[in-house]
């Protein structure tokens, strides 16, 4: 993403102009749009022309167009952005007020209007603008005849393809079936990899799954390499790293991310970061539950306390549509930061923000014990009896 012009005034209102340079770019925009801002963005419109014969013809015209936001659609896997609304500024081609959706294009700028920017948004624009972001995993996660080629993003997890093979098993002194469909399978698995990975970009590709299938695999694959002249495979071998999970599914991939050995790798990119987090909550709710709050009310009583040390929030909260609601998870966020604790904004696209999501979206590693609140609040009405 790329920041061409910002201009925010005191009281927070003010409009940012934006370029989208990657498809990645579009899952920030989607974090950032709220309905009632207002977005001007290159667009193209049917129009109707009426010669002087009174003959009516249609043309399609691009224009530039300003809307106010009513709805946002986001396509995960296409990373595609469409927003529809109403126009709020005349001109030649649409009236106001006409409704209109405007489909985000890459390398096409754009101006996004608010009323109010808030902390959590000015840094997601921070993040979406810092190169250093760019540090993207892949993985391969899988087992025989089942194989999710995943690209791991610092803001979301890409499932880029699906291979399937029907494997059948092993018969009494006849292996043959049994060795050509998982030929098979490796070979599709290895197009997946040339097809979906960009080796420029990815600087560790992550071999997983259950038994030796990973090691068969990747035997057969600079096999493959040496034997098909690839040089791009034999070039980037040392980028391939082979590690244990418990299936070929992609859930395994929390796990994999989890591998001490993974994570000294991986130091340097959010996703490892995310997952250690959240690894770190477990451990602690298991060890002190005391120390482990989970759920709105009862973490913002510990940052009352100013006991909260690291907050992890999921990004969907900040897509409430209650400004109220919104306003509040941002209170919380900044009042962490000002008492010195640590946020972390997991992204609900990435395995470790689904899991979060199931945690309400909030939860809080504490540095000292706090009585549960139900127990204080059972305390105290008793004391009242």
């Amino acid at each position: 993403m790329k920041l061409v012009h910002k201009d925010i005034e005191k009281d927070n209102a003010g409009q940012v102009t934006l370029i989208p340079e990657e498809a990645e770019d579009m899952w920030h925009t989607y974090n950032l749009l709220q309905v009632g801002d207002s977005l001007q963005a290159s667009t193209i419109r049917k129009v109707q022309t009426e010669s002087s014969t009174g003959s009516v013809g249609s043309s399609r015209v691009r224009t530039t167009l300003t809307l106010c936001v009513e709805t946002i659609d986001f396509d995960s896997q296409a990373c595609q952005l469409r927003v529809k609304g109403t126009n709020i500024q005349e001109n030649q081609y649409v009236k106001m007020g006409a409704y209109h959706t405007i489909e985000l294009e890459l390398n096409r700028k754009f101006t996004l209007a608010k009323k109010l920017w808030d902390s959590v948004v000015l840094d997601r624009i921070e993040q979406a603008c810092d190169p250093a972001q760019k540090a993207d995993v892949a993985a391969v996660v899988m087992q025989e005849g089942l194989a999710n080629l995943v690209l791991v993003t610092p803001a979301m997890t890409l499932l880029r393809a699906k291979v399937e093979v029907t494997i059948p098993r092993k018969r009494k002194g006849s292996c043959a079936q049994h060795d050509k469909a998982l030929e098979r399978f490796y070979e599709a698995v290895m197009q997946g990899i040339l097809r979906h990975f960009s080796f420029d970009v990815v600087k560790c590709i992550l071999v997983a799954s259950p038994g030796f299938v990973k090691d068969q695999f990747i035997s057969y694959l600079f096999r493959e390499a040496v034997r098909q002249d690839c040089k791009i495979l034999l070039e980037n071998r040392s980028k391939f790293m082979v590690v244990h999970s418990s299936s070929g599914h992609k859930y395994s991939l929390k796990e994999v991310l989890c591998d001490p050995a993974v994570t000294a790798r991986l130091s340097d990119t959010k996703a490892a970061g995310e997952v250690k987090a959240l690894e770190d909550f477990y451990k602690m709710l298991q060890q002190e539950p005391d120390r482990a709050f989970y759920g709105l009310a009862h973490v913002e009583r510990a940052s009352e306390a100013l006991a909260v040390d690291i907050l992890l929030i999921s990004d969907k909260l900040f897509r409430h549509q209650d400004i109220a609601t919104r306003s509040r998870y941002v209170r919380l966020v900044d009042n962490v930061k000002e008492n010195g604790g640590n946020v972390r904004i997991f992204s609900s696209l990435h395995v470790s923000g689904e899991q979060l999501n199931q945690l309400s979206g909030v939860a809080a590693i504490l540095r000292f014990p706090i009585p549960d609140v139900s127990e204080a609040e059972e305390d105290s009405s008793s004391d009242e009896d």
